[in-house]
């Protein structure tokens, strides 16, 4: 009987423990509405399918900086030392990137232009732009989408508005000393909107195929052992016959989820996988606040979130 009941109170433990462990995770989206004018809007959810909007859906941080003043593709990451750290999109022509930083995702520093294209008298835009962080050299590589001016030849069936975007980064460890900007992916097509998430030993880039004809618009995989590259030939698409834009990757109970934008449609969807290989669409199940755009997911803890918890 007492070995029965130790048996039980063991189970009973680790229930109880994992199921803390589980209520300590809280996920935010970090998104814009409309063009971007009003700033950062902020989603939470506790199973990453219902997300719900914060502060009545209005702004957290409005823009400053560029001329055209937006905060488009706001992307949110939490660094080891605990601050949140935000790059955007601040105008459709600028040559440098929108930047702030936060304790706690509501008071932010100043913001600045990050001047990642300044060299390059050709580039025509610097387009969502994010962050990951690269634990093994402890640094930060930002990167974004650029097209520089008759570069890269492209037909203008093939593009709108002769874009054609390659992937460039620079590196930091501080936010003020910043490394030269390179080519981070380019494998000979339009592409943009990436973003790379760690995988165990394996760096997984998500990236939009922006191929207008024939028309692709939909989302690739390319895989890397370094932060930096060099990365994969990209997968055939993990989204369906949709155009999707932004995506955004998050691991939740031993799958992936890919969040992203069905801008013709008006709506965000969303596929999910186990092995990274095989993709179901879940856009059905998903739920995101009316008129969500091009965002990110992270993941912060239940103490962090109990501050958000008043603009609930």
């Amino acid at each position: 009987m007492k070995v029965t009941m130790t048996f039980a109170w063991t189970i009973l433990l680790v229930f109880i423990l994992s199921s803390c462990k589980t209520q300590e995770d809280v996920y935010l989206f970090s998104y814009f509405k409309d063009n971007g004018a009003d700033g950062l809007h902020l989603a939470y959810s506790n199973n990453g399918y219902q997300w719900k909007a914060l502060k009545g859906d209005s702004s957290f941080l409005k823009p400053n900086v560029s001329s055209d003043k937006l905060m488009r593709d706001p992307c949110i990451i939490k660094g080891p030392d605990g601050i949140f750290r935000m790059v955007w999109t601040v105008s459709w022509t600028a040559k440098g990137i929108g930047y702030a930083s936060s304790n706690d995702l509501v008071n932010w520093s100043e913001q600045k232009l990050i001047p990642v294209m300044e060299h390059e008298d050709n580039v025509k835009n610097c387009w969502a732009p994010e962050i990951t962080y690269d634990k093994k050299n402890k640094e930060y590589m930002i990167y974004w989408a650029s097209t520089i001016k008759d570069l890269y030849s492209i037909k203008q069936q093939e593009s709108e508005d002769q874009y054609n975007h390659r992937i460039y980064y620079i590196i930091t460890k501080d936010f003020i000393h910043f490394s030269e900007t390179k080519m981070l992916y380019n494998k000979g097509f339009n592409v943009i909107d990436a973003t790379v998430v760690l995988d165990n030993n394996q760096y997984i880039m998500f990236v939009k195929d922006e191929t207008l004809y024939p028309p692709k618009k939909n989302i690739r995989i390319a895989f890397s052992k370094n932060l930096t590259g060099t990365y994969t030939e990209a997968s055939k698409p993990i989204t369906g016959n949709y155009w999707a834009e932004g995506p955004t990757a998050i691991k939740i109970n031993g799958k992936w989820i890919v969040y992203f934008d069905k801008y013709k449609e008006g709506k965000y969807g969303a596929v999910e996988s186990n092995d990274l290989i095989n993709w179901e669409d879940i856009s059905d199940i998903i739920s995101f606040p009316q008129g969500t755009r091009h965002g990110s997911v992270f993941r912060i803890s239940k103490n962090e979130f109990k501050i958000l918890l008043r603009f609930k």
